[in-house]
């Protein structure tokens, strides 16, 4: 099925994302990143990569198709996966152990909490939500229990024993 709008406003497509549509089955693009976001999402994904790759695979932008929630992550982060041509399935179906929302400048936090509510009812250990703006991490275990980190702080993700300096994320 093909849609006659390319792209959409982040406000309508992230109503959807809540939802559970899948943008790219509909033919409409993923919103485009900005440039923070994408500055972020990169710094996040090679230091986590470099740090962390022998014990975590970090999937940017893969299609989560879990039972209560069909989404698309700006990272997700695994137990160690490994590269097989034979096998290169365009969605994951189980749950990460983390995962990582980045906040583009234009979206808002309408939904947020449904969303990680249901990751963690899907069996995701940990929920990182990047406020770039506020050059701010939420690192939350469970819908009632987070911490935040801001860009002065070391961030500790005490389930998955991830450190990240926050002052190289956001410099």
């Amino acid at each position: 099925m093909t849609c006659k709008y390319k792209y959409l406003k982040m406000e309508e497509a992230y109503k959807m994302d809540e939802v559970g549509v899948n943008f790219y089955e509909l033919g409409i693009e993923k919103p485009k990143s900005d440039k923070n976001h994408a500055l972020i999402q990169s710094r996040i994904l090679s230091r986590l990569d470099r740090f962390y790759g022998g014990t975590f695979t970090i999937l940017a932008d893969i299609q989560l198709n879990l039972s209560k929630n069909k989404t698309v992550p700006d990272l997700a982060v695994y137990a160690p996966l490994l590269f097989d041509s034979d096998d290169n399935a365009d969605e994951m179906t189980n749950a990460p152990l983390c995962v990582i929302d980045i906040l583009f400048s234009e979206q808002n936090l309408h939904g947020l909490e449904l969303k990680y509510k249901n990751y963690f009812a899907e069996g995701v250990k940990s929920y990182w939500f990047v406020l770039p703006s506020l050059r701010t991490i939420y690192v939350f275990y469970g819908v009632e229990n987070s911490v935040v980190f801001t860009h002065k702080d070391r961030l500790v993700d005490k389930i998955l024993n991830i450190e990240l300096d926050l002052s190289e994320i956001f410099r």
